[in-house]
């Protein structure tokens, strides 16, 4: 199966899935079931955290034993971050936030990248930079919903994908925005169904959360 993402920079991931899976992997023989179960639930687009010691190795296994998975590194945080993710096979990179120097390195990387913002300023930063794809974080905390359709007269080139705090519940109200091509969450991964490699309960729940998309 080939991946529904071109290798460019210039390629959306806001347009893969309705939902990106937020992924913080304990042990990288995990890796492999667990994206499987969230492809088949159809969300190809999964976003492994560079939270712990096991997350690049579980990106290389996603890129290479999952062809229909679109493998990302998120918590994006230093230029030794991206290339580190990109030579593992991550596919596109996710920020919480950015400096000058990360988005340099991130724009170099030759993959799609989502720089994080919060505010109005670093919106428009990035705008002026050309860059028009952002993650907005952390979502709820920082004005959830009311805040993005606030932003979409103003500044109706940005699109987002807002993370943090949202679930079931709240994700199709991010998603009714035009502003929004997806969200991203973690709430399709309850820690005792990882614990227990409950997979097929992962994939009901991704199947659930790529249904919120309509």
């Amino acid at each position: 199966m080939t991946s529904p993402l071109p290798a460019s920079p210039h390629a959306s991931v806001l347009d893969l899935a309705p939902v990106v899976p937020v992924v913080v992997v304990e042990d990288a023989a995990d890796a492999v079931p667990l994206a499987r179960a969230l492809v088949a639930g159809g969300l190809p687009a999964i976003e492994v955290t560079l939270r712990t010691p096991a997350a690049l190795d579980a990106i290389r296994a996603v890129a290479s034993q999952v062809p229909g998975a679109v493998v990302g590194a998120g918590t994006v945080l230093t230029p030794e971050h991206v290339a580190a993710s990109v030579a593992a096979g991550a596919r596109f990179l996710v920020s919480p936030g950015w400096t000058d120097t990360l988005l340099a390195a991130m724009e170099a990387a030759g993959v799609p990248f989502l720089p994080g913002v919060s505010t109005t300023s670093e919106v428009v930063a990035l705008l002026e930079r050309g860059v028009r794809e952002m993650k907005f974080f952390p979502a709820q905390a920082a004005g959830g919903t009311a805040y993005l359709r606030s932003l979409a007269g103003p500044l109706p080139e940005a699109r987002f994908c807002p993370t943090g705090g949202i679930g079931p519940g709240t994700a199709p109200d991010y998603l009714a925005l035009p502003n929004v091509g997806c969200v991203g969450g973690s709430w399709m991964l309850p820690a005792q169904a990882v614990a227990a490699r409950d997979w097929q309960r992962v994939e009901r729940l991704a199947r659930e959360a790529s249904a919120l998309g309509g």
